[in-house]
Formats: C-alpha cells, sequence, structure tokens
C-alpha cells in the first residue's frame, strides 16, 4: 500500500485546503495520474498518485490538510486509508450544535460586524472563510445606510501585485463558530464582489503595510540603447525581449555585489540567498501574478525571455503551477501602460525590494524606482545598487 501525502508546497502556509477529488474512491488510477487538486494561499496544485493501484480517500473535499499528512492510498481494493474509520466516526458524531469551523481572518469579520451564530449557518458551508461573511453581509445589508466601512477594493493602489490565493487564517488554525449580534449596516451603492485575485491583493498589501518598513527611491535613466538592444535580440534569438527581461538578467547579475537586496528579513538577523530568483509581476486581464524566473543570474536572455513568454501565456488562464509563484527573493513590477510616469510599488512579505519598471515618458528617458526594507537598506546602498542597475542598462550595447 502506498501512502498519498500532501508535500510542502510553499513556506507561507501550514494548512492547504483539499478542493475536489478528480479520480472518484476506489477507481484505479496510473502512477502519473492527477487525483486531488489541493488549493493553497496562492494556486491550485494537481497531486498525482505516485503509484498504480485502487485509490482510497482518506479526507474529504472541503477539509483542510497539512503538509506530510496522508490524505489517501494506493493499493489493493480492499484496502483502507489508516484512520478513515475514526474520521468518518467523527464526522458522524460531531455535534451539529457546535457549528461550522471558521478560519480566523473570517471570525475577525464576524466580530466586526456582530453576525450570529444562526446568520452564518445558513451559508451552509462547512468551512467559513471571509469571503463567505462578506457575501453574507451583502445579502443582510440595508441598502438605505451609509456605509460603516471603506470596501476593500478602496485600497487596492492601481499598482499592486500579486498571486492568487484563498482564504488563510494567519496562524494556519481555526476554530468552531461562536458569538452572536446583529449585523452591522453597509452602504447603499453598487457593490462589486471581489475576485479570489484581488482579495489575496488585499490581504498581502496589508501584510505589507502592517510589517514592512518601506523607503522608496526613483533614478532616471536613458533606456534608449536598452530598448535597441532588445530590438536586436529579439531578432537575434526569435523570442520577445523587451524591458521586462532586461531588467530581469540586468538586477539578477547584481546578486553577488547586493546580496542583501535578495534577503529575507528578520527581526534580528536577514537570511542571504544563494541565488536571484526574480519575481515579475504580470496582469493580462486575469488577475495580477507574480511568477518567478528561478536563479536568473545563471540563466541566458533567451532562457529568461522563453521562461517569461510561458509566464504570459499561463497568466492569460491564471494556470498556474505552485511552484511557478513561490520562492521569489525579488520582484520586477512592470507598469509600462502609456502615460505612466511613477509608480510605487509595496514590498513583498519576506522580500526586501520590489523595482518599478516603467517606459520613457520623455524621449528615452524613464524614472525607475526601487521600494526597500528600510531595515534591511538605508538609503545609501539603495541609490548604490540603483546607480550600478543604471550603467548596467545604459551600458547594454
Amino acid at each position: 500500500m502506498v501512502e498519498l501525502r500532501v508535500p510542502k508546497l510553499n513556506n507561507n502556509d501550514t494548512e492547504y485546503l483539499v478542493v475536489e477529488w478528480l479520480v472518484p474512491d476506489g477507481a484505479e488510477v496510473g502512477e502519473d495520474e492527477p487525483v486531488v487538486v489541493v488549493e493553497t494561499s496562492k494556486a491550485a496544485e494537481e497531486l498525482q498518485a505516485g503509484a498504480p493501484g485502487v485509490l482510497r480517500h482518506g479526507v474529504g473535499a472541503g477539509a483542510w490538510c497539512r503538509p506530510d499528512e496522508v490524505i489517501a492510498t494506493i493499493g489493493a481494493p480492499d484496502a483502507a486509508p489508516p484512520g478513515a474509520g475514526a474520521r468518518a466516526s467523527a464526522a458522524r458524531h460531531a455535534p451539529e450544535e457546535a457549528g461550522p469551523l471558521v478560519t480566523a481572518p473570517a471570525q475577525a469579520l464576524i466580530d466586526e460586524l456582530g453576525l450570529t451564530l444562526e446568520q452564518v449557518r445558513r451559508l451552509g458551508v462547512g468551512v467559513v472563510r471571509r469571503a463567505d461573511v462578506e457575501r453574507l453581509a451583502a445579502t443582510h445589508a440595508p441598502a438605505a445606510q451609509p456605509s460603516a466601512a471603506p470596501s476593500v477594493a478602496a485600497h487596492l493602489p492601481a499598482d499592486i501585485d500579486t498571486s492568487a490565493g484563498v482564504e488563510r487564517p494567519e496562524d494556519g488554525g481555526m476554530r468552531r463558530l461562536g458569538g452572536n449580534g446583529g449585523v452591522r449596516p453597509e452602504g447603499g451603492g453598487e457593490r462589486r464582489e471581489l475576485t479570489r485575485v484581488q482579495r489575496a491583493v488585499a490581504r498581502t498589501v496589508a501584510l505589507s503595510h502592517r510589517t514592512v518598513p518601506a523607503a522608496y527611491l526613483a533614478v532616471r535613466m536613458d533606456l534608449g540603447p536598452a530598448l535597441d538592444h532588445a530590438r536586436d535580440r529579439t531578432k537575434e534569438i526569435r523570442r520577445p525581449v523587451g524591458l521586462a527581461e532586461l531588467f530581469v538578467q540586468a538586477v539578477a547579475a547584481l546578486h553577488a555585489t547586493f546580496p542583501l537586496f535578495f534577503a529575507t528579513p528578520g527581526d534580528t538577523h536577514a537570511t542571504l540567498s544563494g541565488e536571484a530568483d526574480i519575481g515579475v509581476t504580470l496582469d493580462l486581464g486575469n488577475g495580477l501574478y507574480v511568477p518567478v524566473i528561478r536563479d536568473a543570474a545563471a540563466r541566458t536572455l533567451k532562457e529568461i525571455a522563453a521562461t517569461l513568454m510561458r509566464h504570459r501565456l499561463a497568466a492569460t488562464s491564471g494556470e498556474f503551477k505552485e511552484a511557478d509563484l513561490t520562492g521569489a527573493n525579488f520582484v520586477v513590477t512592470l507598469h509600462t501602460e502609456g502615460g505612466v510616469v511613477l509608480a510605487i510599488p509595496f514590498v513583498f512579505p519576506g522580500t526586501a525590494c520590489a523595482l518599478a519598471v516603467t517606459t520613457p515618458h520623455d524621449g528615452t528617458l524613464a524614472d525607475i524606482g526601487l521600494a526597500y526594507d528600510h531595515r534591511l537598506i538605508n538609503g545609501r546602498d539603495a541609490a548604490l545598487f540603483m546607480g550600478a542597475l543604471k550603467a548596467s542598462v545604459e551600458g547594454l550595447r
């Protein structure tokens, strides 16, 4: 008998959500056959069986699971997953009055709005997430009364970029619903439900603004040589090369000289990275994503261009793998829409810097900005980094 265990999918989450079983319980599967979809705070990941045989579910869709937890077995038709009987018994005998499981962010909103246990139970879901509570509040909000709190969307700057996510308790835990009270009324204007990606954006921005003491510095660069170089290389390597590809390569080349710019901040120390894993923001109409180009300093421009092309294709449908969206230690944010002359990105939690790339607005001149964690990097070092980047980009021939 082979156990199907949940792999460690990223460093930010302690629990994942079993979204859907792709193969019914008791069905035969192949070794490489995807059998279940597990969702993290950034993406959905299909897990393969890992061995041929008969699949036996150990948990149901909608259950939370931890890394290395056994969620199924593959073996003989009469094999049963360890603990399945106990889980089923516990599920059958769980007291209905205990209420559904509630994530910590959902409970915080329940408390804020003063929702009752009965109101939340009417949602009819086994696991209550913040989006469920927002939907419930919208249903009960009197249209004639003023809004008690601004919409999350009101706090989303236009240049924010992040990956998709599901509602996650920050400490990885959940608890049974309790408490009571009334509904706090919301406004009478048109309500627009935020997408899953937008909700992930809002959570990431809030965490960044709470925890990262960021500073900002912009340097004017002449991008004329870089644009000429991009056109020449596009013809040469037969891959689309633009400012994104050139800045990824130039930033990655500075990793050895400026290691703190690629470090993970801590309370009393910084954890240095052995390579430059560069995240690049993409928004092609289906949400904002930050796929990662791993060990970018070791890649040729052709390899960087090919990787970004694959990421752009994935961004059109949102079909990213978890591995595509995690592990960045430096982020390049793209603001190449016409008329954008200055952009101030937020610093992604767990990273030290975010570089804002804009297109030229005065001939071939553009203002390229760096947002940085002031705990690790001071203004002088930021100026030295941007000076070195300017020399590299303007020196392209």
